[in-house]
């Protein structure tokens, strides 16, 4: 049996309150200043996981420091601490370790991460994109999208799980815009999909101006806020937030009841996974980049798989075929980690319809 490690860090402050009860009792600003002091900790044991070929088990690691320090914070320190939580695993007896949330995109992507360990290393963006495009499309298809004719926005486009998005989408719709900070980088990109599928994609560095037109979104950036708000989408629009922490924020949950936001990169586990560990989703349920790493522990293919900016086609195509074979699948509609009937897609898609004006229909 091959086993693996993942590891974990605080979104906020409030998940540190969460799982150490005594922490509530320090100022907020106390407690986020002592953080970078400790070291890692195991967080709980993974067993129960098997496919009709191989088992697995593993640990969630953690390291004990915000998204909000994971880019503030100089990147070495940073770097080192990732390398400790890794170190963690190692001694626990990990041959193969999975980055999550931001330790998955501090620095190189993991490449020095696993220059400094003697165990396999990924960051588990391969199996995030192929889960996150499987529900994009059944998303948009509950909505009365046809996407080869839909404007599709990727937020985070020049990232590696943006980018491949958009190769991946390419071939699929006509009407594509790219949303990064940098204008190179976007210019680079567009070059590349115009020579690769044929089209031109639009890009731009103004959010806010692609996400009122768009009716498919997938949004992949690493910002340790939110960056989609409410008056940003246009009735009837399609959201697969991919990023954690989460790029759309609460309030659209709140005060939009006529566009449809899924939580990217949800599967079901195979077998009787006990996670011994609280991450907002039901018994049996992971996130993309969780099962990454456990695909790779079940199928022995124990090396660096998903690592650094440049993700391919390839990569996504070879770890989504091994899920299949494994038996992990994508789970049901999750939006804000709640689940989403379809009769609530259906009273979404009404709602949208009605929110559409008559000149416009």
């Amino acid at each position: 049996m091959h086993k693996f490690a993942f590891i974990l860090h605080p979104l906020d402050i409030g998940y540190v309150t969460r799982k150490f009860p005594l922490a509530k009792y320090l100022p907020p600003g106390l407690l986020e200043g002592l953080l970078p002091y400790l070291p890692p900790q195991k967080v709980s044991t993974i067993t129960g996981i098997y496919s009709p070929f191989a088992a697995t088990e593993g640990w969630f690691v953690a390291c004990l420091l915000t998204s909000k320090q994971m880019v503030t914070l100089p990147q070495n320190f940073v770097l080192k601490r990732i390398i400790q939580a890794g170190r963690l695993a190692e001694k626990m007896g990990a041959e193969i370790l999975g980055l999550g949330a931001m330790t998955a995109v501090v620095g190189d992507a993991g490449i020095t991460v696993a220059r400094n360990l003697n165990i396999a290393v990924t960051t588990g963006n391969s199996y995030t994109v192929a889960t996150a495009i499987e529900a994009t499309e059944k998303a948009a298809a509950m909505m009365g999208i046809d996407l080869p004719r839909a404007e599709v926005a990727i937020v985070g486009a020049t990232g590696s799980i943006g980018a491949v998005c958009a190769r991946i989408l390419a071939s699929r719709c006509r009407q594509l815009t790219l949303v990064a900070r940098s204008k190179n980088k976007l210019a680079r990109l567009a070059a590349e999909i115009n020579a690769e599928a044929g089209i031109s994609p639009e890009v731009t560095s103004h959010a806010h101006e692609a996400l009122r037109r768009a009716d498919v979104i997938i949004s992949v950036t690493s910002a340790a806020d939110t960056v989609i708000e409410p008056q940003d989408l246009k009735p009837g629009a399609v959201v697969c937030d991919v990023a954690r922490p989460r790029d759309v924020s609460r309030r659209v949950a709140e005060v939009r009841d006529d566009v449809l936001v899924i939580d990217g990169g949800v599967v079901e586990v195979p077998g009787e996974v006990n996670f011994d560990f609280n991450f907002g989703y039901p018994p049996g349920l992971a996130y993309a980049c969780m099962a990454e790493t456990m695909i790779l522990a079940l199928e022995g293919k124990i090396e660096n798989f998903t690592l650094g900016r440049e993700l391919t086609v390839e990569q996504v195509e070879t770890i989504n075929r091994l899920a299949k074979k494994h038996g992990f699948r994508v789970a049901g509609f999750r939006s804000f980690e709640l689940p989403v009937s379809e009769d609530r897609v259906a009273a979404i898609r009404e709602r949208a319809r009605q929110a559409v004006p008559a000149a416009n229909k």
